[in-house]
């Protein structure tokens, strides 16, 4: 399969007044295309700093990153925002959905930053809300949803520009184990259906069940790094 995500001796080194403090040391790691990931690791260990890098948020110290072939090491703010939304689908602990928006305009927002046209936008949101189960609550707002359906509408959201890769950072964080349970199955299910390569940042190891492989990070370093089938079975 081609590689969709290639980092090559990656650090990450933050300035805190005049001391520095590296969170990404010297990480090598190709992923590729249709591949289904956590990346495993307890506060503190690089997780969050390597989602940011490979989800064009934050560039690298050192070291060189190459997304669906565009090498984003080096890219302006204003570049990496146009790779993101083109490449990447994010999924966070937090939904980070605007309240003042209903659910199908939350997931219609990113397709207006790409000039996606109106009739085309509104029809793919509305599909993707079906899919994650929320027909029915097309125009309830954030604050009338519970946390699970928030998630939903992120997940919608996500996908909405149809991008190659979804990153999902802490996805059930917030959310009750029984909860939690149905959005991976969702999750699980979307990336049979969709093909997207999936990554998702975690601190929980029982999240690595449902995926086909793990990255397990420690002092910003990759300290183990397996291939499994899923152990999760429906």
């Amino acid at each position: 399969m081609k590689t969709i995500i290639k980092l090559e001796n990656v650090h990450k080194v933050y300035q805190m007044g005049k001391v520095e403090v590296p969170a990404i040391r010297g990480i090598n790691l190709e992923i590729k295309e249709h591949q289904f990931m956590t990346i495993v690791g307890a506060s503190g260990s690089g997780k969050s700093t390597l989602l940011h890098l490979v989800g064009c948020l934050d560039t690298p110290t050192q070291g060189r990153i190459v997304l669906d072939g565009n090498d984003i090491s080096k890219l302006s703010a204003s570049e990496l925002a146009q790779i993101r939304g083109q490449k990447i689908g994010f999924v966070f602990q937090q939904f980070n959905l605007l309240p003042n928006l209903t659910a199908l305009d939350n997931v219609i927002l990113p397709m207006i930053f790409q000039e996606v046209p109106r009739n085309k936008r509104e029809k793919r949101a509305r599909r993707l809300l079906t899919e994650v189960g929320l027909e029915d609550r097309l125009h309830h707002h954030p604050n009338e949803l519970s946390g699970g359906e928030r998630q939903r509408v992120s997940i919608a959201r996500a996908l909405s520009n149809n991008p190659p890769v979804l990153l999902a950072d802490e996805p059930t964080g917030n959310l009750d184990s029984k909860t939690s349970k149905k959005i991976m199955k969702l999750i699980t299910d979307l990336y049979k259906k969709e093909g997207k390569t999936m990554i998702i940042v975690t601190h929980d190891p029982k999240i690595s069940e449902y995926t086909e492989e793990d990255i397990h990070l420690k002092d910003g370093q990759i300290i183990s790094n397996g291939r499994e089938t899923s152990k999760v079975v429906w």
